[in-house]
């Protein structure tokens, strides 16, 4: 074997092994960096904590309420009957902030009338109440019960201390609860679809 030939097999040699140690390196620190820097990156859990959620109202009969999660808080869905919402005409008297002009929780100039709402037979509310938190329960049966006045027309009644609410969610007078329950951003993608978190832009 010549001198050249002898020197070319040691380079080709030398140069597999390094392709290969390249190859190799690369490799291990593209698995060492994936993982870094994907701790950038939102995690699943937060892109969903603040992104709008798309509800079917499809099945939501007359009368019921569904409850979905937008942003760790419970969005209460209420399909109203006639009834309910006619309940609603003469309370104003009654209530604390009926147009809902209080500002701590801003209502969408959407939901500034009696029915807090974009289409008057879907309530949209957050259920959680502006007193100290505490998730107000369903009272939506009219007439006397305990904790409630004999009047009743039907609403929800926070257990926690005694705040009352109508089908609008707007609290009663003298209560410990400040504000009416908010109502989140949201709009209709369809006659059957909601989506929660979002307005529509113009």
């Amino acid at each position: 074997m010549s001198e050249a030939t002898a020197g070319a097999t040691v380079d080709r040699s030398r140069r597999t092994w390094l392709i290969t140690s390249c190859a190799m390196g690369g490799a291990g620190a593209a698995a060492v960096a994936v993982p870094f820097v994907s701790t950038f990156q939102p995690s699943e859990r937060a892109k969903a904590a603040g992104a709008a959620v798309e509800v079917d109202i499809s099945g939501i009969q007359p009368g019921e309420k569904i409850v979905v999660e937008w942003r760790g808080k419970p969005v209460w869905i209420l399909r109203r009957t006639p009834e309910q919402l006619a309940a609603l005409e003469g309370l104003d008297g009654q209530l604390a902030d009926p147009n809902s002009d209080r500002t701590a929780y801003p209502t969408p100039a959407y939901a500034k009338n009696r029915h807090r709402s974009i289409k008057p037979e879907y309530l949209v509310t957050v259920g959680i109440c502006t007193h100290l938190g505490c998730s107000p329960g369903d009272k939506l049966t009219p007439g006397p019960q305990p904790s409630l006045p004999d009047d009743w027309k039907g609403g929800f009644l926070c257990a926690c201390h005694g705040s009352t609410f109508d089908v609008a969610g707007r609290v009663f007078k003298n209560k410990p609860a400040p504000d009416n329950l908010e109502v989140p951003p949201h709009y209709y993608l369809s006659d059957t679809t909601l989506l929660v978190g979002e307005e529509k832009q113009a």
